[in-house]
């Protein structure tokens, strides 16, 4: 609606998990190289948590684009709450394994166990990344998981997990001690400073194909104090004054209008 009127190509605050939109602040370029070393190096698995959108299921969806196809297959679960029998038969449809319907664990163990294999001789890695982790419910589900580390050769993993979730995962396994202690990377993303708020900012409408800054300077500290700079927040925030600065056909986003935008959020 308001693009044209601002000089945008497209909305750049949608709160979709778009890889070109990620900012890359110290933490989330540390967390998304420390997964992709655990893959690489074929760590067995690793775990990324942080509190509720501050990226990490945009750097989940990044490694589709940093890992080339033709060395990676990577199987994405964005819906864990699955029985165990259930999360296997998710895993084989996410790559590509062909079974019916009522086929018996043992039967998709096999075909799992077969098609790592196959991807092995073909020198492409395997890669299962369970995002929302912490909607597990069922302690066998973890447990499967675990196991899943069991396809192993002498010297290398078959596969490699990655578990993607809030904070309150990293308790959950904690507490699954099994799990934990195959976890060769762990990592938690924090809200942006500052600082990475107003570069966060600017990035996005660049990447939305901005021509002329029109986001005031003073207005930056205002959004961060009202987000505590969750990426989530300030995309939710930023698109309301934009959309209000469309409305009243202003020329820059004020502070004035930045209050109103907080003021409509929260009543």
């Amino acid at each position: 609606m308001y693009e044209a009127y601002w000089g945008l190509k497209e909305k750049p605050f949608e709160n979709t998990p778009d890889p070109k939109f990620l900012y890359s602040s110290h933490e989330h370029l540390e967390a998304a190289t420390r997964l992709t070393y655990a893959i690489e190096e074929r760590k067995g698995a690793a775990l990324l948590t942080g509190d509720y959108g501050c990226g990490k299921t945009v750097i989940g969806r990044l490694l589709f684009e940093l890992l080339p196809s033709d060395k990676y297959q990577i199987a994405l679960l964005t819906n864990p709450l699955l029985s165990p029998i259930d999360l296997l038969r998710e895993i084989c449809l996410q790559l590509g394994i062909k079974s019916p319907p009522n086929l018996p664990k043992t039967q998709l163990l096999s075909d799992l166990n077969n098609h790592l294999y196959d991807n092995m001789k073909n020198h492409k890695d395997t890669v299962i990344v369970v995002d929302e982790a912490q909607a597990i419910k069922d302690h066998t589900t973890f447990e499967e998981l675990r196991l899943l580390l069991n396809f192993q050769l002498n010297n290398r993993f078959m596969l490699t997990l990655i578990l993607i979730g809030q904070p309150e995962l990293r308790e959950m396994i904690n507490e699954f001690k099994q799990l934990k202690q195959r976890l060769s990377m762990k990592y938690h993303l924090n809200p942006l400073n500052k600082e990475d708020t107003k570069k966060y900012i600017l990035h996005r409408l660049k990447v939305a194909g901005l021509k002329k800054i029109f986001f005031s300077d003073n207005v930056h500290d205002l959004i961060w104090e009202n987000t505590g700079g969750v990426p989530r927040m300030i995309n939710t925030l930023c698109d309301m004054c934009l959309l209000l600065g469309f409305t009243k056909a202003l020329k820059e986003i004020n502070e004035d209008i930045v209050k109103k935008a907080i003021y409509g959020l929260e009543h």
